[in-house]
């Protein structure tokens, strides 16, 4: 009996028609995702509090039918339901959700001396992951769509002095397979933790820089060279597409093999 649909229908622009909105989604790997959704046919509503860096995607994207931008403010309900609303208003449904907007640094104030209100921003990403999905759930499952947490390998390893951003991307690895099981089979939920992606080169045209990496950085990772956001974009397209349709309530980990590897101390 043939698959329905053949394969290579499925592989060619497997996002046609959907609609995705990327929180964080102006700068970093936010942006290679967007850039990667766009890139697969899909529509896309990136959202971040970087109105230049968002106007600065429109301009260089050159998409303006499939592509839009909203400042939104994912630790803020009422940003959030605007930010539902405007996409709703500019595409008529939402078919998948990608969250990905957070505090990006790794350290912070050690345990001890760190004030409840630094704690609570830090955990900002797991907040707005709850609110997103919340105010974004009604339009997923008319469409059975698709949301995707961007935690981190740091969820499952440890420096100093990050014990907050260890506990929002382990939060979010939790909340992923929560939330599948509560969802399914309506919407499926998936995680990506990335490792080292060097962004340098994807922020606002101001702040762009060229990575200034070694052969040592490259050569800590199995693959032979650190990860670029285009990388954890061409996961996020299978698992926002149907292509992934019996994966959900899992954790991927794309870190060129980084977290396999035995290290020695010198």
């Amino acid at each position: 009996m043939p698959l329905t649909p053949p394969i290579t229908d499925w592989a060619t622009q497997p996002l046609r028609d959907r609609v995705v909105i990327v929180t964080g989604g102006a700068q970093g790997v936010g942006r290679g995702i967007a850039q990667a959704v766009l890139g697969a046919g899909g529509s896309v509503v990136i959202a971040d509090l970087d109105a230049d860096a968002g106007k600065a995607c429109l301009k260089e994207w050159a998409l303006p039918e499939r592509a839009a931008f909203q400042r939104a403010d994912v630790a803020s309900e009422r940003s959030v339901q605007a930010l539902v609303k405007a996409a709703l208003k500019r595409f008529g449904r939402i078919d998948g959700l990608v969250n990905n907007a957070g505090i990006a640094a790794a350290h912070g104030t050690p345990l001890a001396q760190m004030p409840l209100a630094e704690w609570q921003r830090r955990l900002s990403s797991l907040h707005g992951a709850f609110l997103c999905s919340k105010h974004a759930l009604p339009a997923l499952r008319e469409h059975g769509g698709s949301i995707l947490n961007i935690a981190s390998t740091r969820a499952g390893q440890s420096e100093a002095d990050s014990e907050a951003y260890a506990a929002a991307k382990g939060g979010l690895v939790a909340f992923t397979h929560a939330l599948a099981i509560s969802e399914g089979p309506a919407v499926r939920v998936n995680c990506i933790s990335p490792g080292w992606i060097t962004t340098d080169a994807w922020q606002a045209p101001a702040r762009r820089r060229t990575p200034k990496l070694s052969r040592r950085d490259h050569a800590q990772h199995p693959v032979g060279r650190v990860g670029q956001p285009e990388d954890i974009g061409a996961l996020a397209v299978f698992l926002l597409s149907d292509l992934s349709g019996f994966i959900t309530g899992q954790d991927h980990v794309v870190d060129g093999g980084m977290t396999r590897k035995m290290i020695y101390a010198e």
